[in-house]
């Protein structure tokens, strides 16, 4: 029988091609998605893979959507935690708003997700939960205090929720991509974006496919002693 998966933040960037490469793993997917209804209804006219609207910053929100994906594909037992936000400024000239939206979006969004489902994986003794953080949570980014923040704690909440769950099957394992060429880092000045590609040793930007492979390895049967563990896919741009 396929496993269920959900990927969160799942119809567009690097989540589209997580989406995509756990359902030709073998899953039966779920993505969700939080607003863009167009790309999501596109997204799932090209894939066939089921789309899911509800904002994973809202615990009660998060409730509703397991509740529904739960009811018409099974219990999730592979969590991919990947959607985010930024709102990039100096602390100067940040506002509350904008560092409480990252926060609750890019950190918050872990605990609702992961609550929600962690019963139904112990009964199973089995789970795999992948969180998506950054190289920016690894290194810190210039103008992104809120940002590098929120993904430093989805390290450090990986660490922990992994030390809970490897009793019962669950592994718990954090990925730190790299700049990748999704449409939001493509929209970066060009000037800008030569100046971040000569910081990467390879020389380009990574793919969502550079990403989605190490999602589909983790979230293998076979990754079932591999907890706890940060994979940074950065194409040598921080070594940590």
């Amino acid at each position: 029988m396929a496993r269920v998966a959900l990927v969160t933040g799942g119809t567009r960037g690097i989540g589209e091609g997580i989406s995509k490469a756990l359902k030709n793993a073998g899953c039966t997917v779920a993505a969700s998605y939080a607003g863009n209804d167009e790309a999501a209804n596109r997204f799932q006219s090209e894939t066939g893979i089921k789309v899911f609207k509800f904002d994973v910053s809202n615990f009660d929100a998060c409730k509703e959507g397991v509740q529904k994906i739960t009811s018409e594909l099974g219990p999730i037992e592979i969590l991919v935690n990947n959607a985010g936000i930024t709102r990039d400024t100096t602390l100067q000239r940040m506002s509350p708003e904008q560092w409480h939206a990252v926060i609750n979006t890019n950190l918050n969004s872990l605990f609702n997700m992961c609550k929600l489902v962690i019963d139904s994986m112990r009964e199973k003794k089995f789970g795999r939960i992948i969180n998506i953080s950054s190289v920016n949570g690894q290194a810190g980014q210039l103008g992104q205090t809120n940002y590098s923040a929120a993904k430093a704690g989805v390290i450090g909440f990986t660490k922990a929720l992994a030390k809970e769950g490897a009793r019962n099957g669950i592994t718990v394992n954090v990925i730190c991509p790299g700049y990748v060429g999704t449409e939001m880092v493509q929209a970066v000045p060009q000037d800008v974006l030569q100046k971040i590609i000569a910081t990467i040793p390879m020389g380009r930007l990574g793919t969502v496919e550079d990403i989605a492979r190490g999602v589909v390895f983790l979230a293998a049967d076979d990754a079932g002693w591999i907890t706890g563990s940060t994979l940074s896919i950065n194409g040598g741009q921080h070594m940590f």
